[in-house]
């Protein structure tokens, strides 16, 4: 007697989608062959003699969204755009939880990482250190897909990065700083200024290492004076960045930032009591939050560079789902561009 068996059970039995497994009966491409042999094996377990093709149970997937807790703008915004992205998760069968987990412990941030083992995948955004790289290898081996978004953990089991590349858009920086300076570089001695917070987040770190490579291939006759542990509110900023500025000899002018994190309203400001009001003073930021937009409105900031972050949160949930699913080409992941924006093409 033949057995009937839906192709929802196949599924299940498979730990694949019910696409997945019409895709093997079809034998359709984009299907690895790992998961064609699971398919085939389920279905002998099964006795699958007779496929039913009743209407599939399409399986729902859980995914997490992890980002620090700083209430800085720019994880703000990320948060917003991922509730903003309900419907869309709702209409691909994804449930997303998003967890903010504190970064100034970097153990315990890599503890409460490792405890989301029950959800299908996870897309993270915290610090490149040892402790998390850990935590994604464990998560990984309990069958977690991970992808890293925005910000990379450089050789951990993570299976995709989601983001622009940030060691390009510090070369941007460097390339629009140095022909702002032009000639007036090589008449008289010239400093910029390299701004970051104490970061253990590896795109701010690639930012840095990219701007002072174009800095010194296009422009080494400029002195680049390097502040690294910038304080990330705009008070504290300011008060740090007046310091800085009166530590600075008088060898050379300073005649522009690149600032590759927060407290840019703190810079201004310190900027301002210093005396650097000058239209030409090239001012260099990340991401279009409200702040920026107003400074570039007044001509403060020369330019933001901008990646689009409703692209990186959507594709996010589209590779793992793809992992999960065991698609072929799943990795094969577009990244979003670096986007240079000025106050002629604020939307």
């Amino acid at each position: 007697m033949r057995t009937p068996v839906t192709i929802a059970q196949i599924a299940e039995a498979a730990g694949v989608s019910t696409a997945t497994v019409d895709r093997v009966l079809n034998r359709r491409s984009g299907v690895n062959a790992d998961t064609v042999d699971r398919v085939n094996e389920a279905m002998r377990q099964l006795g699958a003699s007779v496929i039913v093709r009743g209407r599939p149970r399409v399986r729902t997937y859980r995914f997490a969204y992890v980002l620090p807790a700083s209430p800085l703008p720019f994880f703000d915004t990320v948060d917003r755009l991922i509730a903003q992205g309900a419907g869309d998760f709702r209409h691909s069968h994804i449930t997303e939880v998003t967890h903010r987990i504190d970064v100034t412990d970097p153990a315990e941030f890599a503890a409460q990482l490792a405890r989301l083992n029950d959800c299908d995948g996870i897309a993270l955004l915290g610090p490149d250190v040892p402790a998390v790289k850990l935590a994604i290898a464990d998560l990984v081996q309990a069958g977690v897909h991970v992808v890293t978004l925005f910000s990379d953990v450089a050789g951990a089991k993570r299976e995709a990065f989601i983001g622009a590349d940030n060691l390009a858009a510090g070369r941007v920086a460097g390339l629009l700083l140095s022909r702002m300076l032009g000639p007036a570089s090589r008449k008289r001695p010239l400093r910029v200024g390299l701004l970051s917070p104490a970061t253990r987040f590896a795109a701010q770190i690639e930012r840095r290492i990219g701007f002072a490579q174009a800095m010194e291939e296009r422009a080494p006759q400029v002195d680049i004076a390097r502040l690294t542990d910038l304080p990330e509110s705009d008070d504290a900023a300011r008060d740090a960045l007046r310091a800085w500025f009166e530590a600075l000899d008088d060898s050379a002018r300073l005649a522009g930032i690149y600032t590759v994190g927060a407290g840019t309203g703190g810079l201004v400001r310190a900027l301002d009591e210093a005396g650097h009001t000058d239209s030409a003073f090239g001012l260099i930021a990340h991401d279009l939050t409200e702040v920026h937009r107003g400074l570039l409105r007044d001509g403060r900031l020369a330019y933001v560079l901008q990646q689009d972050l409703h692209y990186g949160v959507m594709n996010a949930a589209k590779v793992l789902r793809a992992l999960c699913e065991g698609v072929r080409g799943a990795l094969s992941v577009v990244q979003p561009k670096v986007e240079i924006l000025t106050a002629e093409n604020l939307a």
